[in-house]
C-alpha cells in the first residue's frame, strides 16, 4: 500500500514536472500514521475512567443502564485521538516540510466489527522535524446498534476495555484514506490506511 502511494505521488510529480514539486511530493509520501489514546469515554453520559467492572458503577447508574439496554439503546461517546507523524527535516530556506491534512475520512472498527465513520471538521498541519500532530475524532454512536445480541455486562466491559481504567486502543483500529495538499492541488491516498496503535502506517 505504501508503495502505491509514493508511486501514485511521484506520478504526479512527474506530469507536473520540476525538481522543487519532486521533493514536495516525495515529502507527502513520508506521511505516517498511529492510534494514540482515548479520551473523556462515556456510556449514557457516566464517565468510565477509573472503573474496571460493572460493580464499579453506583445502584443509580445502573439502574439508569439497564433501563436503557430494555429500550435498545445505550450511547456512548469518546475522543479518539490519532497521531500523524511528519519524518521530514525541518524547513531549508522556502521550501516547506510541513504537510496539510485536508481530509480524513474514516470508518471505526472495534473488535473487528465495523461501526461508524466520519471526518474532521477542519484541516490539521504536521509539522516536518520528525514532529506529530494529534488529529483528535469526537466520536458518539449508540453501541447496541452494533452489539445488539450482547448483554448489559458485556457491553459495559467492553466500554471498560476502551476507556476505562484498564481502557487500551488495542481493541479499535481505523480505516482513513487522507487527502493531502500538494503544490498541484488535494491529493487523495489511493489507498484506505488501516490505522493502529502499535505502529505507524
Amino acid at each position: 500500500m505504501k508503495r502505491k502511494i509514493i508511486v501514485s505521488l511521484l506520478l504526479t510529480a512527474l506530469i507536473f514536472g520540476g525538481c522543487g514539486m519532486y521533493k514536495s511530493i516525495m515529502n507527502l509520501s513520508k506521511l505516517k500514521f498511529k492510534l494514540d489514546s482515548v479520551n473523556n469515554f462515556k456510556i449514557s453520559g457516566i464517565a468510565v475512567n477509573g472503573k474496571s467492572q460493572l460493580s464499579d458503577f453506583n445502584p443509580l447508574d445502573l439502574v439508569k443502564l439497564t433501563s436503557q439496554v430494555a429500550q435498545g439503546n445505550l450511547p456512548v461517546s469518546f475522543t479518539l485521538n490519532v497521531l500523524a507523524k511528519n519524518p521530514n527535516a525541518e524547513s531549508i530556506g522556502t521550501t516547506s516540510t510541513d504537510i496539510k491534512i485536508v481530509s480524513f475520512p474514516w470508518k471505526l472498527f472495534i473488535d473487528d466489527k465495523e461501526t461508524i465513520s466520519g471526518n474532521i471538521s477542519s484541516p490539521v498541519i504536521v509539522p516536518g522535524g520528525n514532529k506529530t500532530s494529534v488529529i483528535p475524532l469526537n466520536i458518539g454512536m449508540n453501541l447496541m446498534e452494533f452489539f445488539s445480541n450482547s448483554n448489559l455486562e458485556s457491553l459495559v466491559n467492553l466500554a471498560l476495555k476502551l476507556g476505562g481504567g484498564k481502557g487500551a486502543t488495542s481493541h479499535i483500529k481505523l480505516v482513513a484514506r487522507p487527502v493531502l495538499d500538494t503544490p498541484v492541488g488535494n491529493i487523495t491516498y489511493p489507498g484506505e490506511l488501516t490505522i493502529v496503535d502499535y505502529t505507524y502506517k
